[in-house]
């Protein structure tokens, strides 16, 4: 089983180094964004456009397209070789193709009515701003569509590092975009970015998969074919609850339209900040362990249960100090990140305030992410509903309860609060379906681990209290000041846990130590 859990970390520190490119160019994006645009109800309307083309991300290449291709084809590869997967992921980029042209084409026609829900609040102004915004990213869908299927072929084939890499594609093209048309086009020079960044993220990894001797090309789909049809049964259910869930970020969007000017915008710094541990880490670990998890699915039940076991404790282990940091420093990273241009004070305050309680939620957001890969390795598309309902209805019951005495920063935290939740919910159904616990936390576990954060905390507080962050000095010393604080706390963290003997560090000793992968299909440090 180490064997396992090895294999499970190193495919995870491959995407972690991939992911980690991307989301630092993703902070670069926001941070040329917010010195342009500032916190402006401009920005509120590319937000709120941005959010609805940008759905197909959460809904199909962190959700359901993943959940019902990767277990399919990874034992179609397994079982039956790579001609028949081959088949198969060609019949499902026809189907996507056809589908993603649809969904374009019907949300260009329904702009209007989808704007009006997510932002109730804007004025006339920005409604018809946000409504022309809407329709010209919409074609987006289609490209993410696209890549997160090249995408789930890539990571079943063991390629990790290409498709988490390809995100920080689409960010330099945003980049480089803003940069020359920023003054010219103003806002539609950002939406253009976003057009040009999500068509190079999907050439990148449709040029990966025919290297790796895939070639994605459309395929007339056999409706016959029993591979092809359990795809598809399973993607409808899951699509209906993980578009159940996008209903999140609806709700703290459409609320946050009636709070104060900027509100929408300083939760969406935030956001953008809290993706680079919930990437790097948690979507690292949940890509990593679906392949393998599929494969032993309808095995070994006590195997799987020691992955997942293993699986959320390892995503634990990394986010528990990443939270606790975010925590305790998240004026001194906003500041660094974002305050310069038209970026003031309230926008700092604001945008510091929500990062906090938005970096409560990351440990109930790593364990919602990686026990809905159980549910989908186990073909569970009720009990991923199930969680999927508990998320959106705790929402909607901590915003309207938190926004009063607390305003973006309730909503922030409400959206903690319900991944807390859905991330119990997951876990109980889970172990309902195997018939075991689990076993996540044992009494020695989180004793080791609660001494472990405490020295961690002390000497975040103890270097914060003897060096104060140094506002008013130049860049490269405010960064060397955050990244002090986080190298010393981590080198604590570090030891703490390796003299307490958490066998997480055996690990990613096995991980680091390993050249070939125990599953016996090509990955990406034997390329």
């Amino acid at each position: 089983m180490a064997k396992s859990t090895s294999t499970m970390v190193r495919h995870a520190l491959f995407m972690m180094a991939g992911t980690f490119t991307s989301r630092i160019l993703g902070l670069v994006r926001e941070i040329i964004t917010a010195a342009w645009f500032g916190a402006s109800g401009i920005l509120d309307a590319f937000n709120v456009a941005f959010t609805l083309a940008n759905l197909a991300r959460q809904l199909l290449a962190e959700g359901a397209l993943s959940a019902s291709f990767v277990p399919v084809f990874s034992r179609v590869l397994a079982s039956r070789g790579r001609a028949a997967a081959e088949k198969l992921a060609r019949q499902a980029f026809s189907v996507l193709l056809v589908a993603g042209v649809l969904a374009v084409g019907a949300g260009i026609i329904v702009s209007p009515v989808l704007v009006r829900i997510m932002a109730p609040g804007f004025d006339p102004v920005k409604t018809t701003l946000a409504i022309s915004l809407t329709r010209w990213m919409f074609p987006f869908l289609l490209m993410v569509s696209m890549a997160a299927l090249a995408m789930g072929v890539l990571n079943s084939l063991g390629s990790f590092l290409t498709p988490a890499l390809a995100p920080a594609l689409s960010n330099v093209i945003y980049i480089i975009m803003v940069i020359l048309f920023a003054s010219s086009w103003g806002v539609w020079g950002l939406a253009a970015a976003v057009l040009a960044g999500g068509f190079c993220q999907f050439g990148l990894q449709w040029g990966w998969t025919r290297k790796m001797g895939i070639l994605l090309s459309p395929e007339r789909p056999d409706l016959h074919d029993p591979d092809l049809r359990k795809m598809l049964s399973l993607f409808l259910p899951y699509a209906a609850g993980l578009s159940l869930n996008q209903v999140n970020p609806v709700l703290s969007r459409m609320l946050a339209s009636f709070l104060q000017e900027g509100a929408i915008s300083v939760m969406n710094y935030a956001n953008r900040v809290i993706q680079l541990p919930l990437g790097l880490f948690v979507i690292a670990i949940s890509q990593a362990v679906l392949p393998q998890l599929s494969r032993c699915a309808s095995g070994d039940v006590e195997e799987f249960r020691e992955i997942m076991r293993d699986s959320l404790r390892f995503a634990l282990f990394v986010i528990l100090p990443v939270t606790l940091g975010s925590v305790l420093i998240s004026r001194e990273v906003i500041h660094l990140l974002f305050v310069r241009g038209a970026f003031g004070q309230w926008a700092w305050e604001g945008t510091a305030r929500s990062l906090s309680m938005y970096s409560l939620g990351l440990p109930g957001m790593a364990c919602s992410t990686v026990v809905m890969r159980g549910l989908y390795a186990r073909s569970l598309p009720r009990a991923a509903l199930k969680v999927t309902f508990s998320s959106v209805a705790a929402t909607l019951l901590f915003s309207l309860v938190l926004m009063g005495p607390m305003s973006y920063g309730g909503l922030a935290l409400a959206t903690s609060l319900s991944f807390t939740l859905s991330g119990a919910v997951g876990v109980y159904l889970l172990a309902g379906n195997l018939g075991v616990r689990l076993g996540i936390f044992s009494v020695q576990w989180c004793a080791k681990m609660v001494g472990s954060l405490l020295a961690t905390a002390g000497t975040v507080l103890a270097f914060t209290s003897m060096m104060p962050y140094p506002a008013g000095e130049g860049i490269a010393f405010r960064s060397f000041w955050v990244f002090a604080v986080f190298f010393s706390s981590s080198l604590v963290y570090g030891v703490f846990t390796w003299l307490l003997g958490f066998q997480e560090w055996r690990w990613i000793r096995g991980a680091v130590g390993r050249k070939h992968g125990s599953s016996g299909i090509k990955g990406e440090g034997e390329e």
